[in-house]
């Protein structure tokens, strides 16, 4: 079988047909990236460690507004490739069976740019003085190489060199930063399992701000003039660790970043380990304490626990923003019941034509499947009780911590924590347009 297209879509993949492959997968990305941020030219070297899960006479990679300039495989053999605006496509001299690892060295460069999509502009993107990148569902192409599929995870080191008065921030652990030159280079090690979407650098002129939450260390990022409003408003993080922790199980990774950009930003973004929040959500007054807590808890729902393609993200952002209602409850705010019936009481006024199990591609960031989502997992917590509720959503981090889950392993999952059956009560809030009834 030859993959010298992008495979034909699955079941998981029908969202996002053209991205990232099942003919193998991606053991670790090693990305040695060098940065100007004056030019926003970026020349980058890409060795990517892989296995492959049928027989393989080429090599396909997502690769966006970046053009490779050589390829290797397995360490000494340059190999011929062809490049559209979407893809990479490396020749194998010799066909590569299943089970049999690769290794693809790729030096690639240009100037990177958002790709352009439905849902808005994603990937790598250039600020009023520095660099975001955001990726959810498929930018990451846009500075790596890669196989762009969530259920495909790997390793990654990233190391980043720019010119010295900036802060580069990626995922996972620091582990070295070098300066010669006038230019300083940080390596980053993240050996937890990361989605290629949740992979991510971020590049300002950031102060940088150790601390220690609740057993885990934590790095506050952000421009030395926003200083007071991020402690006040930030302040709140201590202790939504320590509930999310005794709530959902331990913080999954080694460290928690939060940065907060110079510039406006729409939304926040979360990436593995890291949430990224804009100056306008560092307003002094507390006004983002609920997106704080909703970036926090996709550390467990989402990023340490993710989905098996974009059908089910409703497990992402339905547990996140359940997460938010139980922070308020938690903090002596409104409790979750008062917020579920406050939001079902809205979700009677919208179209009811959205299934949450399947909203489609068009649909899958709608707001519906945020509270749709957190209001089944009221709906389960008041039917089966708050013990095993709590119980079924430790057990759920802890059995998948590190992989991949669908609809229907979580529909498993739940029933063995019910004293009643719930296939009722699923297929109502997840595979019906109509909106069910308030439990």
């Amino acid at each position: 079988m030859s993959n010298s297209a992008p495979d034909a879509p699955t079941t998981a993949h029908t969202y996002l047909p053209r991205s990232g492959t099942d003919a193998y997968r991606v053991e670790s990305y090693d990305l040695d990236l060098r940065y100007k941020v004056s030019t926003n030219r970026l020349d980058g070297t890409a060795v990517v460690a892989g296995r492959a899960n049928a027989r393989l006479t080429s090599i396909v990679l997502d690769l966006v507004n970046l053009r490779a300039k050589k390829v290797r495989l397995d360490g000494d053999r340059r190999v011929r490739f062809t490049q559209s605006a979407t893809h990479l496509v490396v020749q194998a001299p010799a066909p590569i069976g299943p089970g049999e690892p690769f290794t693809l060295e790729i030096e690639y460069a240009g100037s990177p740019t958002p790709r352009r999509s439905r849902w808005g502009t994603l990937g790598w993107e250039e600020l009023t003085d520095g660099v975001l990148v955001a990726s959810q569902p498929s930018g990451a192409p846009t500075w790596f190489p890669c196989n762009d599929r969530p259920s495909d995870k790997a390793r990654y080191r990233i190391a980043v060199s720019a010119e010295q008065a900036y802060t580069v921030i990626a995922n996972g652990v620091l582990v070295d930063r070098v300066v010669a030159s006038g230019r300083a280079t940080w390596t980053y090690l993240q050996a937890e399992p990361t989605a290629t979407y949740l992979a991510t650098v971020q590049i300002g002129r950031y102060a940088l701000e150790p601390r220690h939450l609740d057993g885990v260390d934590t790095v506050f990022a952000y421009p030395p003039a926003l200083s007071q409003p991020v402690h006040a408003d930030f302040a709140a993080l201590s202790g939504m660790m320590a509930y999310f922790q005794t709530a959902f199980g331990p913080y999954p990774f080694p460290t928690y970043t939060v940065v907060v950009t110079d510039d406006d930003l729409e939304i926040p973004i979360e990436a593995q380990g890291m949430a990224t929040f804009g100056a306008n959500h560092a307003d002094g007054r507390g006004g983002s304490e609920r997106l704080i807590a909703h970036e926090l808890s996709h550390q467990w729902f989402g990023n340490s626990v993710g989905v098996a393609g974009w059908r089910d993200i409703w497990l992402n952002e339905g547990f996140a923003c359940y997460a938010e209602w139980l922070w308020s409850e938690a903090a002596g705010g409104r409790t979750a019941d008062q917020h579920a019936r406050a939001h079902h009481v809205a979700l009677r006024l919208k179209p009811q034509d959205l299934v949450l199990d399947d909203p489609g591609p068009e649909h899958m960031f709608d707001d519906r499947v945020y509270k749709r989502g957190a209001c089944t997992l009221h709906a389960l917590r008041r039917t089966i009780g708050d013990e095993r509720f709590f119980d079924m959503i430790r057990a759920w981090i802890g059995d998948h911590r590190g992989g991949v889950v669908s609809t229907a392993e979580f529909r498993s999952h739940a029933a063995r924590y019910s004293p009643v059956p719930l296939d009722s009560l699923f297929d109502a809030w997840l595979s019906s347009k109509r909106l069910p009834a308030f439990p």
